[in-house]
């Protein structure tokens, strides 16, 4: 009620893209400030419950609904969102080097749709920066993954030696790793999904974390893959099962759209990647896809268009273990963490479940 009937007008009536770094910027002085944090943690924070909490990947997720890449891409607000409710959060995409991304106006909202439509085009501060503001988070109550992708002028046959390098740079850093290789906002980015550049990409990836893994002395930390919404059947078979061969530990499906289908809103002639509601239907699909092409055997993030707790639920049973909210946030505020997780109580009472594991793929065994 209180980001809606306020926040929001506010942030509408701004440029969307100075609203983004009003709201990073303001969670950023916020957590700085004595008393701020645990009067957001009464405000907005979620219980931990053992009907939705996680165990995955070696690491455990207090409930499954966590913050896509691309809101907090250089962790500047990082200790905040567990305060508002996430179990979970991105950063990122970081590239190892700063750079500027796309030319200016790069976000859109299209209010009418419930979606936004960007080309930020990986605008980040890069690894190294990345991994100073990370260093400063020592305990951490929610598993903070690390999206990592290549420079902009980075040509693709040496785009596995820019993921090799964040990696580098950052895995100390983070709790679990995700290869950003699905952005339509970076010139021929999505070709790395399919054929040899995704097997040389992947087995650099894997190379790169082994290493990482004897320098600490530790157990390798997980890594998956940022996948797109866009690709044909032959596509995905051919990127799934390259993946599964890989031996990463998931996947996330998915990214944004280029599609326009359905849309009503001007801004809907804007190039770049659309989120929101539109994507809710393919991005599902996409989830019960690559669930029944690797027999449930390669863990899921199901990310785009979850407004409420029936979408996150249908993500869900469709085959996704946890998920991601994003363009939701904008339009809903942090509200809607709260509301999802008493929602997806409500649906796991409804059919019986005694946990969300319980839940994960239940479509595909009625």
């Amino acid at each position: 009620m209180l980001y809606t009937k306020i926040a929001k007008p506010y942030f509408f009536r701004m440029d969307a893209e100075k609203a983004h770094h009003t709201v990073i910027d303001g969670l950023h002085a916020a957590s700085r400030m004595p008393g701020v944090p645990a009067l957001m943690r009464a405000m907005y924070g979620v219980s931990e419950t053992k009907e939705l909490a996680v165990d995955l990947f070696g690491l455990h997720f207090p409930h499954p609904i966590g913050l896509a890449a691309g809101l907090d891409k250089n962790a500047k607000a990082v200790d905040m969102f567990a305060n508002i409710g996430f179990g979970f959060a991105e950063v990122g995409t970081v590239t190892p080097v700063g750079q500027a991304g796309n030319d200016l106006p790069r976000l859109f909202r299209l209010p009418s749709d419930e979606a936004l439509i960007n080309r930020m085009g990986f605008n980040n501060d890069g690894a190294s920066v990345l991994a100073e503001r990370l260093s400063k988070y020592r305990n951490r109550p929610i598993p903070i993954a690390v999206n990592i992708g290549k420079n902009k002028t980075t040509p693709n046959e040496l785009a596995h030696e820019d993921y090799r390098a964040c990696l580098q740079a950052l895995y100390t850093y983070g709790d679990f790793f995700v290869v950003n290789i699905s952005s339509p906002n970076t010139p021929d980015l999505r070709a790395l999904q399919h054929g040899d550049e995704l097997k040389l990409l992947l087995s650099t990836v894997m190379d790169e974390m082994a290493v990482q893994s004897k320098k600490s002395g530790k157990t390798r930390k997980p890594v998956l893959v940022k996948i797109a919404p866009d690709m044909t059947d032959e596509q995905l078979d051919y990127t799934v099962d390259t993946i599964v061969a890989s031996g990463v530990n998931g996947i996330i499906a998915t990214n944004t759209t280029i599609s326009r289908e359905g849309l009503g809103h001007p801004n809907a002639k804007e190039t770049g990647g659309l989120s929101g509601k539109p994507l809710k239907e393919r991005s599902t699909e996409v989830i019960r896809d690559v669930y029944r092409r690797t027999g449930g055997k390669l863990p899921i993030i199901g990310s785009g268009g979850i407004f409420t707790a029936a979408d996150a639920y249908d993500k869900i049973r469709a085959g996704a273990s946890l998920v991601e909210i994003y363009t939701a946030l904008i339009y809903k505020g942090p509200e809607l963490l709260r509301e999802l997780a008493e929602g997806l109580m409500e649906c796991l009472r409804k059919d019986g479940f005694q946990s969300i594991k319980e839940a994960v793929g239940a479509d595909h065994r009625s």
